[in-house]
């Protein structure tokens, strides 16, 4: 069943995909169900608290997926998932999936404002979601949202024991195998109900929101086509087999955790969940199960070769580190190849699809400077100037790609779609680059007005807006200000109004009061006399940059 406001591929572009064979008809579904036919008994799953064999967990999200059914989840109906790398989240993911019903990612940090956003921009049906996590009490949050979304008719919680109108995540599964212990057969017309709800492959699995120069964070569908096709390649081209066990610390509702999730079932391998962020953690669960390989971002890698008891952990099984999310220092990558090995692999991605990666092969200079190549070859990526035409090798330009593992557009967002795809296609990625001879892709710079603190892209146009009904606050700009272990963090230069001195911690209770997630907070303020302005009247965000740069030393 087709999302309302999804733009699918162009008619030529998907019989050409499916032709070639880059489109298989394979759902992520379809993915979970081949390797638990061919590797009924291998490890698929594993975090502190269980270990699910292939089988296992097909039984387990096929046992969820019926209890999603019951509660009246159908296909196309878009649902709300915000968990922690929980094997929780897996089996819910993928009971989706079986539904044909995408699954709306949500960062465990979200909060008011972006969770109703994605409610409205969705009409999700129902919201699974923690009790609570860490130091973050969900149910008021919950009352907001249900009050704000009348369409919205569930809140499943995870390790919750709440009664209704709550429903436990456990429960829908145990009521499921209650059925089974009654003597029911729920191999038969149960299993024929949840086979007619397989969706067609071109249909979208999930939704992920990101970051960008408009406001609110944009929602970017992912057909089962486009993400199997991308799972497939990025485990070509990272040489992925059944012997991988990937570590997975990155929130998987982010495209480096959920990719490594996809191409390490896709070839067979085990997933190993962390919730943590701690490099005693990350080391122990490397030596514990033997880890093979496992996505990063920088800032948890400088944590990590940082770490001063580094030594006393067997890292030896260790193969590949994919690192993306946002450049690395030079610096670091030739820790890692000191204390750990020469495991360090660039692993650039978006959201929307376009993925690279470079080689352990690589030379050191390739691994440091550039992206590598495309993991997907049939995916084409090309630097472009300002007219949009084509550049030759090492001339800098905008980066744009197009192919059968990138989306094809914005969620009921026809305005950014205008200018985010060229006429033929193309998707602007925002970065500046160049190609080199061996078409190895180095990004040089940034169009996009984004802020990447620590792997996340942080939009200063929504911090902006509501800075701007700041009593005390005329006219605001929010930029990055570097920082060595986050690579940026947000800097709001205020023109403030007359008499008026607000404070950083004025500025974060103001925010918060709003509903602002902690990615929406400035952590630095600098009060000046007045924004400085381009030539068009924009406010000259190169110009606060360098004088932020100035003021840091």
């Amino acid at each position: 069943m087709p999302l309302e406001g999804f733009v699918g591929p162009k008619k030529e572009d998907l019989e050409k995909y499916s032709r070639m064979g880059w489109w298989q008809n394979i759902t992520l579904g379809d993915v979970l169900d081949r390797a638990a036919e061919l590797y009924p008994d291998k490890v698929a799953l594993v975090d502190d608290r269980s270990r699910l064999t292939y089988a296992e967990l097909r039984g387990k999200v096929d046992r969820l997926a019926r209890g999603l059914m019951k509660l009246g989840i159908s296909q196309g109906d878009c649902v709300l998932l915000q968990l922690p790398n929980w094997s929780e989240f897996v089996w819910a993911l993928f009971a989706l999936h079986k539904l044909g019903a995408p699954a709306v990612l949500l960062l465990s940090r979200h909060m008011q404002i972006e969770i109703n956003h994605f409610c409205s921009l969705t009409r999700a049906k129902a919201w699974i979601v923690p009790e609570q996590y860490h130091r973050t009490d969900y149910l008021p949050t919950i009352d907001d949202v249900m009050r704000a979304n009348p369409q919205m008719e569930h809140v499943i919680l995870v390790k919750s024991s709440r009664k209704p109108p709550f429903i436990s995540l456990d429960s829908l599964i145990q009521e499921v195998d209650s059925v089974s212990s009654t003597g029911q057969a729920l191999s038969g017309r149960d299993n024929v109900g949840l086979a007619r709800r397989r969706p067609d492959a071109t249909e979208v699995a999930f939704i992920l929101p990101t970051g960008g120069t408009t406001g609110l964070p944009k929602a970017v569908p992912r057909t089962h086509s486009d993400a199997v096709c991308e799972a497939k390649y990025k485990a070509q081209a990272r040489e992925q087999d059944a012997d991988a066990i990937c570590l997975i610390s990155t929130p998987l509702e982010h495209n480096l955790g959920l990719a490594a999730l996809n191409s390490t079932f896709f070839s067979f391998g085990t997933v190993v969940l962390l919730d943590s962020t701690k490099p005693e953690d990350f080391c122990a669960a490397v030596q514990r199960e033997r880890v093979t390989c496992a996505p990063l971002v920088p800032t948890l890698l400088g944590r990590l070769v940082d770490f001063d008891r580094l030594g006393e952990y067997d890292l030896t099984s260790l193969k590949a580190l994919y690192v993306g999310g946002a450049k690395t220092p030079s610096e670091v990558i030739r820790a890692v190849h000191q204390r750990i090995g020469k495991v360090y692999v660039s692993a650039f991605g978006m959201s929307e699809g376009p993925t690279c990666t470079t080689k352990l092969s690589d030379p050191e200079a390739v691994i440091i400077d550039t992206i590598g190549r495309p993991c997907c070859p049939y995916d084409e990526f090309k630097v472009v100037d300002e007219t949009g035409e084509e550049l030759p090798s090492n001339v800098e330009g905008e980066l744009l790609c197009k192919g059968p593992g990138i989306f094809t557009g914005y969620l009921n967002h026809p305005e950014e779609n205008e200018r985010a795809f060229t006429e033929s296609g193309f998707f602007r990625t925002g970065d500046l680059a160049m190609i080199d001879n061996a078409g190895n892709i180095r990004i040089t710079g940034r169009i996009k007005d984004i802020i990447i603190r620590g792997g996340e892209n942080i939009s200063p146009v929504e911090i902006e807006s509501l800075l701007r009904t700041h009593p005390d606050v005329e006219d605001v700009a929010v930029v990055g200000t570097p920082d060595p272990e986050l690579g940026e963090r947000a800097c709001a230069y205020i023109k403030p109004r007359q008499g008026a001195r607000p404070a950083l911690e004025d500025i974060v209770a103001f925010l918060k009061s709003k509903g602002a997630s902690v990615l929406q907070l400035p952590e630095r303020v600098e009060l000046i006399p007045d924004i400085p302005l381009t030539k068009i009247g924009k406010a000259d965000k190169k110009a606060l940059r360098e004088d932020i740069k100035k003021r840091l030393g």
